[in-house]
């Protein structure tokens, strides 16, 4: 039988479990695919945790790329042997899976399957983040925290094409050198950026900061933006932020904070965009995804460890 990761009682990264699935035939609307590679997210630690809730028993992973195996009636976009990928399909940690066909994205030649799952989910946060989110213009200053994870290296990436300059923070010398490849104008650590933002804007303060670590940098995130620029709060690695006294925005300049969600980004027309936009940034060679580790299916807990420790670099992925 094919086997999947699935969570029983939410909890710590023991709360995930190997077990054997059945996989029923794809119907109507649905494709069958064989996983290739399952990317590995912050969000997942989130729904293993039960931060954010879900009924249990329940299939873990929203995000991976493979082989399409059969598909069931009214499905006209795919057929039995094409690469596709995906990224909001729960319980994507597995070796088969049946997803809606309207939720598979094709995969381009010359785009590894790796890549692809490594890609969509980060790729297209960091997209929505500078294109949507706020819309970073030629010449802004901003700041990305995490600079050296999946997301950070993506968003520094796609800030510096847009014509940012770039502060980043890190917390290790290998770390700074790859924010640094990905384009990063000055590297700093979480103790002084504070500091690094005043002098890196002559005072003036961020057009932006993208903060995924949250509750230890949320102050000092908070303190480093403009008037009337934008606090992007896009996860929290750290722990959650406390709730925060709206009087703090105004004090700051009528800072704009937001707490933006993949889902409200979405919409077909823009996954069509975003996901396009991604794709021939890699194949043109303007966008490098890093793959930090691979583990065995049977290592989801030591990936989810790894993550949440803080030990990783770029994307992990799990490989069936």
């Amino acid at each position: 039988m094919p086997k999947a990761v699935r969570v029983r009682q939410t909890g710590g990264p023991e709360a995930l479990e190997l077990v054997d699935v059945d996989v029923p035939a794809p119907g109507e609307g649905e494709i069958a695919v064989d996983v290739q590679a399952a990317g590995v997210n912050y969000i997942d630690t989130y729904h293993r945790s039960g931060m954010y809730p879900m009924e249990t028993p329940f299939g873990i992973g929203l995000e991976g790329a493979g082989v399409v195996t059969a598909v069931g009636s009214g499905v006209t976009d795919h057929a039995v042997g094409d690469r596709v990928s995906w990224y909001s399909v729960q319980g994507s940690y597995a070796e088969k899976l049946v997803l809606p066909a309207a939720s598979a994205i094709p995969v381009p030649d010359g785009v590894p399957a790796d890549t692809a799952a490594a890609l969509l989910l980060q790729g297209v946060t960091a997209h929505y983040l500078v294109t949507s989110t706020y819309a970073v213009q030629e010449g802004d200053p901003i700041l990305v925290h995490a600079a050296a994870g999946g997301v950070g290296l993506l968003l520094v990436q796609l800030a510096k094409a847009r014509g940012a300059r770039v502060l980043a923070t890190v917390s290790t010398p290998e770390k700074e050198e790859l924010a640094r490849e990905a384009g990063a104008d000055e590297v700093v650590r979480y103790d002084n950026f504070e500091q690094a933002a005043n002098e890196f804007t002559n005072g003036e303060g961020m057009a932006a900061v993208y903060d995924g670590v949250g509750k230890t940098t949320f102050d000092g995130s908070l303190a480093s933006v403009r008037r009337r620029g934008f606090l992007v709060l896009f996860g929290a690695s750290s722990g959650a932020v406390p709730p925060v006294d709206p009087q703090r925005l105004n004090a700051q300049g009528s800072i704009y904070l937001t707490r933006p969600t993949s889902r409200d980004y979405s919409s077909p027309e823009e996954v069509r965009w975003r996901t396009s936009e991604l794709f021939d940034a890699v194949l043109a060679g303007k966008l490098s995804v890093r793959i930090g580790g691979r583990y065995p299916l049977s290592e989801a807990r030591k990936a989810h460890e790894d993550l949440q420790g803080r030990r990783t670099t770029g994307k992990l992925l799990l490989i069936p």
